[in-house]
């Protein structure tokens, strides 16, 4: 009898080990891991770098006050920023909590101006942001927020890829517009280049800010360091978690000059967020994404991923509807629900996740190996052909 309260529907199996792309069962058996912690091992299981880089650091100092200067921070922080359009990071634990981080900066940021009315701000409908009392009624999900009354104000919803619904909805109480770039858990959709172009247009003519939610598919893991990248476009404030860490408990949320303007002391805090523990595998983790060609190896990786799918899907179209993602944040979204699809991928020993619209999330280390990417192809095809 478990004594954990029901708000997971586990599957029937557990795990004692794990290395690289593989989990080992309790009772002994070898499973291809696709889920990966839903997009969170970024560098695989037991990464012997990471095992390093916690193992030096638990010998020195687990956790200060942020009250006290953290070097381990400070250099995380001067990373991300050397690295990308921020000029100032929050850290956290979590994409939940990096998501609420985002909220209040942008809230915070026209409250400064004199404008504490500009406090509403624009999501998809259906979207994920995480499952705090604010994230899930930004995220618009009548799902997600039935039974956790009240409704929380201050959000305001349109339709996946309805622009005129969006444009209609910014008012002179609009403070930014929050979008997931690549839509994970409503899934994998991608908000093409040229939309995310236009939103910033928007942003600009209207003078509000856009948030753009990487929690998922930030770090690397659509084969840029962030996917708003492709667009060649700046955001005002980005959340992150997911495979920053790793594996370990690590969020941010970043920002550029203008917005971190509010963000004075006393406006935010975190017990253990921005701890020397998490700090020292984030510098870890990024030490190996932004080493030269692993971005570029992502995307080769993904384009044979997809490639070898969309045969599959040409083979069994009946079964398969759409191959969908960007760099190893994939989808195989299916003409029926997944759910019998994923339980046969997992007796096959390959573990994948679902996502809406019947998608099987398909979420591999960013260090995969041809060889295993392979292995899952040749696990899928034969579901497929077995499939009834």
């Amino acid at each position: 009898m478990s004594f954990l309260a029901k708000n997971y529907n586990r599957r029937k199996i557990s795990f004692k080990r794990g290395k690289g792309s593989f989990l080992y069962s309790s009772n002994g058996e070898r499973y291809l891991d696709f889920v990966q912690g839903i997009a969170v091992n970024s560098l695989g299981h037991s990464n012997s770098y990471l095992n390093k880089a916690l193992s030096t650091q638990s010998k020195k100092v687990w956790h200060v006050s942020n009250s006290f200067v953290i070097p381990e921070g400070e250099e995380l922080a001067k990373k991300l920023t050397k690295n990308t359009f921020a000029k100032f990071v929050i850290f956290q634990n979590s994409g939940a909590e990096a998501t609420e981080v985002a909220i209040k900066v942008a809230r915070k940021y026209f409250y400064t101006k004199n404008k504490p009315y500009k406090n509403r701000i624009i999501c998809i409908k259906n979207s994920f942001h995480g499952r705090t009392i604010a994230a899930i009624h930004a995220s618009g999900s009548k799902k997600m927020t039935e039974g956790f009354g009240p409704k929380i104000p201050g959000f305001d919803h349109f339709k996946f890829g309805d622009h005129k619904s969006l444009k209609k909805l910014i008012t002179k109480k609009t403070a930014a517009i929050m979008v997931e770039t690549v839509l994970g858990e409503g899934g994998i959709k991608i908000i093409p280049k040229w939309c995310l172009r236009g939103l910033r247009k928007i942003c600009d003519q209207k003078k509000i800010l856009l948030i753009l939610d990487e929690v998922q598919c930030g770090v690397g893991r659509s084969g840029k360091f962030f996917a708003f990248e492709y667009a060649g476009i700046r955001p005002d404030i980005v959340p992150i978690a997911k495979g920053i860490g790793g594996g370990f408990p690590l969020g941010a949320v970043l920002m550029n000059k203008k917005v971190a303007i509010g963000m004075t002391p006393g406006t935010h805090g975190s017990t253990f967020g921005g701890n020397p523990l998490a700090m020292k595998i984030g510098n870890a983790v990024l030490d190996k994404v932004k080493k030269k060609n692993f971005l570029n190896n992502v995307q080769k990786k993904s384009r044979y991923f997809i490639k070898e799918l969309n045969k599959i899907k040409k083979n069994y179209p009946k079964i398969i509807k759409d191959v969908r993602g960007v760099g190893l944040l994939i989808g195989v979204q299916l003409h029926k629900d997944q759910t019998k699809f994923i339980k046969k991928l997992e007796q096959n020993k390959l573990l994948t996740i679902r996502a809406a619209e019947s998608v099987v999330r398909i979420l591999p280390p960013l260090n995969v190996s041809r060889s295993e990417i392979n292995l899952s192809i040749k696990i899928i095809n034969k579901v497929c052909k077995e499939y009834k």
